[in-house]
């Protein structure tokens, strides 16, 4: 697999970061990357005083646990998007009980 010499520059929450990606990986990594940046925004959006980090993590749990449930379930996008609203939701309320928690 043939690499870009200059990598693919992308950017996530206003941060550019330039990544090695294959040729032919290159536009998913772009949409990959898109779509990250549009998962931690809407949970920044939600209300919960995050720092990137956390707001990185909570996207991480969040997307981990959309792919296994496509994996496991076989069930349709809306469904898998209905559980992961509940348990951010569900996460972001036990957060805010507890205070900020280091990672």
């Amino acid at each position: 697999m043939r690499h870009s010499q200059e990598g693919v520059k992308i950017t996530i929450m206003g941060k550019e970061y330039t990544v090695a990606c294959p040729d032919e990986k290159r536009e998913d990594l772009i949409t990959a990357a898109s779509y990250l940046d549009k998962n931690m925004r809407d949970i920044k959006k939600s209300g919960t005083s995050l720092g990137n980090e956390r707001l990185a993590v909570m996207a991480a749990l969040n997307l981990s646990h959309d792919l296994l449930e496509l994996r496991n379930s076989g069930g349709s996008t809306e469904e898998v998007e209905k559980r992961i609203k509940t348990m951010r939701e569900s996460i972001e309320a036990t957060l805010d009980k507890q205070g900020e928690i280091e990672l």
